[in-house]
């Protein structure tokens, strides 16, 4: 039996769709449909059945799926048994990292790695999955959680803080008027969503975002105010806070890779400069920029912690 093939239909199983399978291999939608049901024809059994929104495994889908699992196991096995040695600083390096810290802040960090490594290719792929280094489909990730996967290795690099944002401009027009913000809708992520239910009262968004980098640009717009990360929101001259950042929003910005690398050295090379470059930024990261009497932005109107 190929063991392509079954790669392809592991793919197809934990997408739930030809083309999310598509997707993750960099192949054809066709592709994957015909050699799907080739290896359905091979097998003389259905894998699949079509249902609304996506793909279900059959139970012969299921039971090929569990063998096809730890025959991946072993073959990642001998692809660790290689890498696992590898302390020359050559080759290919595979980072996963949010979108809104990749494009930012630690471009520069990557940058000074590349340059720095010349001999390592390094290819930085945004994602918010813990998957693609379970499934190594990435080497490293770079985080933002307070409860990283068991399965994979790694440190907890600083805290990153989180508050309240707005344009300058509409919080000095909304206190004129003596009115409440409106609140821009998140779905970026699990934690921006959850902390906008619990500040916004009235529960009603009239613009909607599922990404930072176009909160961060519908903010500047005067559309209202949202959460930022502070490393996005203290540099953006347009924008001020609205309240001091809660330690309740903070989160932990970890650098992770898989256990079958903790030897292999470019590996260890990216995760020490990412580490040491990361942590210079510490101040922004955790949202200490704006000190009082020293932040180029004019100071906030504060009393007692109370929303300006």
């Amino acid at each position: 039996m190929n063991w392509d093939d079954l790669r392809l239909f592991l793919a197809v199983a934990r997408t739930g769709s030809i083309s999310g399978a598509a997707k993750q291999l960099s192949v054809q939608h066709s592709t994957v449909s015909r050699r799907m049901r080739q290896l359905e024809d091979q097998l003389e059994a259905r894998l699949i059945e079509r249902k609304k929104g996506g793909y279900e495994l059959t139970q012969a889908g299921e039971n090929v799926k569990q063998a096809a699992a730890r025959m991946e196991t072993e073959m990642l096995g001998v692809d660790a048994a290689v890498l696992g040695k590898d302390t020359d600083l050559t080759g290919s390096l595979q980072v996963t990292a949010i979108n809104n810290m990749a494009s930012s802040v630690l471009m520069p960090m990557f940058a000074s790695f590349s340059r720095a490594h010349p001999k390592v290719d390094l290819h930085v792929v945004v994602s918010n999955s813990n998957a693609s280094l379970s499934q190594r489909e990435a080497d490293i990730a770079i985080r933002l959680t307070n409860s990283p996967t068991d399965t994979l290795i790694g440190k907890r690099v600083v805290t990153v803080a989180s508050t309240i944002y707005g344009s300058r401009a509409y919080l000095e027009r909304i206190r004129r008027q003596g009115r409440e913000p409106a609140w821009i809708g998140v779905e970026c992520c699990g934690f921006h969503k959850s902390w906008t239910k619990q500040h916004c009262n009235e529960h009603t968004h009239h613009f909607f975002s599922d990404d930072t980098l176009l909160t961060l640009a519908a903010l500047r717009e005067g559309l209202g105010v949202s959460f930022l990360p502070c490393f996005m929101g203290d540099p953006e001259p347009s924008l001020e806070r609205y309240c001091p950042p809660d330690p309740a929003h903070d989160l932990g910005l970890w650098i992770l890779l898989h256990p079958d690398l903790k030897r292999t050295a470019r590996v260890l090379a990216f995760r020490d400069h990412m580490t040491r470059t990361i942590r210079e930024k510490r101040d922004l990261f955790e949202g200490r920029c704006p000190a009082q009497g020293d932040h180029p932005h004019r100071r906030l109107e504060q009393a007692a912690g109370d929303p300006v």
